[in-house]
């Protein structure tokens, strides 16, 4: 069997997006300026932007939602993108995961108050690799799965297994994470490394993992410690890419410890207009890239202009275009020095 496409399994949200003028101290008030809505987590965002950037991929989605109208809508706007979603699950039990997204006008910054619902019922039964015709596996995000966040006696994790079954049908696997403010990372996280290809995370994920320190007290990027954290995500189990992104760039290690950076853009004032969906957005373009064949270097350029695009909308999915228009852009902005 020729593989081809990507599937994408985990978090699969309906986002309320909120503008706020600022965000307040506790017991203060704030303005909510403007309210939207939309799909977002890991499945609809990352499929949603692919499928934006080439029309032709074969596309597909695994994940849990409820039997409710927000269940409804998320399938809808799935299949409108052309997105297979058989292995897309309706179920009774919980309703479907809901996030608020509270965005601060003048600075993009958001915050998130997440009900986890549906999302904590996802299982390594709903992965039915006979149904999985795809190059790539993308898992997104652990710490937010409760059932594949569980132990399991010979992997480590419910999800570690899931993605060793994947590895062994010949699916190259790929892993984003979730910045959760907690001490868990180094232990839930490390099993699913030991069975992950392709790692996409920012800053603080990669920080958490490997309890190495990247920003200092003035939280500036701690540049000397990034390279470092590449060679520890690699030695805890990365079989071939680690990539981390920051508002400052993007930096990574290929498949034979080759290192790389990849400045962000210097943005004009007020191009920011939310920052939801941007992790996404990056990895979009990364898995793109490897869907294509392309090396690191071009998929650092690919995922930084997708990141970018996403920044240009507050929508979580808006701003991402065809990959013809992403690499004009890539060409026409400039890098910060």
């Amino acid at each position: 069997m020729e593989r081809k496409g990507i599937t994408i399994g985990g978090i699969i949200v309906f986002d309320y997006i909120k503008i706020v003028d600022t965000y307040p101290k506790v017991g203060r008030l704030a303005n909510i300026l403007n309210i939207e809505y939309s799909v977002g987590g890991a499945v609809p965002n990352t499929l949603i932007d692919l499928a934006k950037m080439d029309k032709s991929l074969s596309l597909q989605a695994i994940g849990v939602v409820g039997n409710d109208k927000l269940g409804e809508y998320v399938l809808k706007v799935l299949k409108e993108n052309n997105i297979n979603t058989e292995m897309v699950f309706q179920q009774n039990e919980v309703g479907t995961s809901f996030t608020d997204d509270m965005i601060v006008e003048s600075t993009g910054e958001r915050t998130f108050f997440h009900y986890r619902g549906a999302n904590s019922l996802l299982d390594i039964t709903h992965f039915d690799f006979d149904r999985i015709n795809s190059k790539i596996l993308h898992v997104g995000y652990p710490l937010l799965l409760e059932k594949l966040d569980s132990s399991d006696p010979d992997y480590g994790t419910v999800l570690a297994k899931t993605l060793a079954t994947a590895q062994q049908k010949g699916i190259k696997t790929s892993l984003d994470l979730v910045s959760e403010n907690s001490d868990r990372f180094s232990k839930i996280i490390p099993p699913s490394l030991k069975y992950t290809d392709y790692c996409t995370i920012n800053e603080i994920e990669a920080s958490l993992t490997t309890n190495i320190p990247i920003r200092d007290t003035e939280d500036k990027l701690i540049v000397d410690n990034i390279e470092p954290i590449c060679f520890k995500l690699k030695e805890i189990g990365v079989k071939q890419w680690v990539i981390v992104h920051s508002p400052e760039g993007a930096f990574a290690l290929d498949e034979t410890n080759n290192f790389y950076i990849q400045p962000s853009f210097d943005l004009p004032k007020g191009y920011i207009k939310g920052t939801v969906g941007a992790g996404d957005a990056f990895c979009a373009g990364v898995l793109y890239s490897i869907n294509k064949g392309w090396d690191i270097s071009k998929a650092l350029k690919v995922g930084t202009a997708t990141a970018t695009a996403c920044l240009s909308k507050s929508g979580t999915t808006n701003g991402v275009k065809n990959i013809e228009i992403m690499m004009k852009l890539y060409r026409e902005m400039n890098v910060k020095s």
